[in-house]
């Protein structure tokens, strides 16, 4: 780098507005001013909040923030120098997340707004929540809101263990004035891997013997939820038709297994466990005697 380079990048900070002074002496150079920081002023709190959903217009407007982020990205789109304002625009034209899964709408939970403010402010919520099972009213402390495959879910701590809640199941909700104290050493990413990785394991805790035909094969791959598709083993050989043996986790029941195993058609064959093979032969059955009537008819 030369000299000549140097003078230019510091009469550049300087036009900036960033303090450079020069330092004379034998150990004198450029300098900074002491205490000073980087500021975008006129960031109200509603736009610091939403600069974190900035790119996620659909998230935001659930959050009742899309407004604030539109007001964040105007702010920081005009605080950039020219050159990377112009490069900040083209990345904003050519890139976007689109976060629901594919054929379903993105949930609208009724509560999600006063859920999401009792996280901000650190205050407890009172719910009606509907689970699998029954209705149950939990006080709870909101630590955080994450959204998955369009789904709002909730991690909340109650009577001092952390436990996940899908927010369009909250019945009712009230904020309560009462503070809580944060845990420490919680992490709200970590533990969402963690969960997740749990609930799929819960989900799929057995495991079928299966042979596959080669379009078995690939329907499995294509309709397999990811955490089956990544722990399914199929056997190299194959038999004399392209036929392979394949080890697949499954639901708990026999009823979720099947379930999963019938999309599959006639290009799988259950071969364990037997209560799933017998439980494949009786639905099969059941359809296909449900089809012969109505085609007599």
């Amino acid at each position: 780098m030369s000299v000549r380079t140097i003078y230019r990048d510091i009469d550049a900070l300087a036009a900036s507005g960033v303090p450079v002074y020069a330092d004379r002496g034998a150990e004198g150079g450029y300098r900074l001013l002491d205490g000073y920081r980087v500021r975008l002023n006129g960031l109200s709190q509603n736009e610091a909040e939403a600069l974190f959903l900035t790119g996620l217009p659909g998230p935001a407007a659930a959050l009742g923030l899309d407004a604030a982020m539109i007001a964040a990205q105007n702010k920081l789109m005009a605080a950039l120098p020219a050159n990377l304002r112009a490069d900040a625009g083209r990345m904003q034209e050519r890139f976007h997340l689109d976060a629901p899964g594919w054929f379903g709408e993105a949930e609208e939970p009724k509560h999600l707004r006063t859920i999401a403010g009792a996280a901000l402010r650190g205050t407890l919520i009172k719910i009606r929540y509907q689970s699998w099972r029954a209705e149950k009213q939990r006080r709870v402390a909101p630590l955080g809101l994450v959204l998955k495959g369009g789904g709002w879910y909730l991690a909340g701590q109650v009577d001092g263990s952390v436990r996940t809640y899908r927010v369009a199941r909250v019945l009712d909700c009230t904020a309560l004035d009462e503070r809580f104290d944060r845990p420490a050493d919680f992490d709200l990413a970590a533990y969402w891997q963690a969960a997740t990785l749990r609930l799929e394991a819960e989900m799929h805790p057995n495991v079928a013997i299966v042979r596959l035909s080669p379009f078995g094969v690939k329907l499995l791959d294509a309709l397999s939820q990811p955490y089956v598709r990544a722990r399914t083993q199929i056997e190299d050989a194959a038999d004399a038709d392209g036929w392979r043996i394949a080890r697949v986790p499954t639901g708990k029941t026999s009823w979720h297994a099947a379930a999963e195993l019938l999309r599959l058609g006639p290009e799988a064959e259950v071969l364990e466990p037997a209560d799933l093979r017998e439980k494949m032969a009786e639905l099969t059955q059941a359809m296909a005697a449900r089809y012969r009537a109505a085609r007599k008819a």
